[in-house]
């Protein structure tokens, strides 16, 4: 069985355009957890081995087919958050506050009435 290649669905122009077209039906923590791992990839202190990671969890997220399709009510976004907590949990030494602050003002922009109970939840699992 061939795996596709995730990373090779990461572009930045891709991440920001689906990312932004499904922050409502994808909700709180997808977001949240989406944005801390594009910007904890864009610090340059981020080392290559994580960037890796971050490219594949990021990028099975923008893969057009995945385990449960994004359509299905109530479980379309599961496997995608359970993959971005996967990667959030290899990576999370390198979020720092500024990658925090950074993802809240966007995720403020897009989802104004984010639970911040579903933040902090993300937060704590760091």
């Amino acid at each position: 069985m061939n795996m596709p290649s995730f990373p090779s669905y990461f572009t930045p122009k891709r991440f920001w355009a689906r990312l932004g077209s499904i922050a409502r039906a994808a909700g709180t923590k997808t977001v949240y957890s989406a944005l801390l791992l594009y910007y904890a990839y864009e610090r340059k202190d981020t080392p290559a081995w994580a960037k890796r990671t971050i490219l594949g969890v990021l990028g099975y997220l923008l893969m057009p087919l995945d385990a449960v399709p994004d359509l299905t009510p109530i479980l379309g976004y599961t496997d995608d958050l359970g993959v971005l907590a996967v990667g959030l949990a290899t990576v999370a030494v390198y979020i720092n506050r500024d990658v925090r602050d950074r993802a809240r003002a966007k995720l403020g922009q897009w989802l104004p009435d984010a639970a911040e109970a579903d933040v902090q939840a993300i937060e704590d699992d760091l």
